[in-house]
């Protein structure tokens, strides 16, 4: 996962809507049921699903949880580190 990334994802959730981001997670997720696709290529849509499912939750904070943008993306991503940890 990359911050830059979920941020500038949020941002486009927050200037359009979140149903963009879950349409765009189904079509890439029917994608990596192509046969022909490289191991690398797999690795790819798996980055873009995790970033997108990354900025959902985001937004999430943000709306749910009163958080402002930074202070969500921080604690996401401090919660996203420390399962790494583990």
């Amino acid at each position: 996962m990359k911050l830059p990334v979920i941020k500038h994802l949020t941002q486009f959730i927050e200037d359009n809507d979140q149903d963009f981001i879950l349409e765009t997670i189904e079509t890439l997720e029917a994608l990596t049921e192509v046969p022909s696709l490289k191991d690398e290529e797999l690795d790819v849509i798996g980055e873009l699903i995790s970033n997108m499912y990354g900025a959902i939750e985001v937004d999430k904070m943000i709306k749910e949880n009163g958080m402002d943008k930074k202070e969500a993306l921080n604690t996401f991503m401090k919660r996203v580190l420390g399962a790494i940890d583990k």
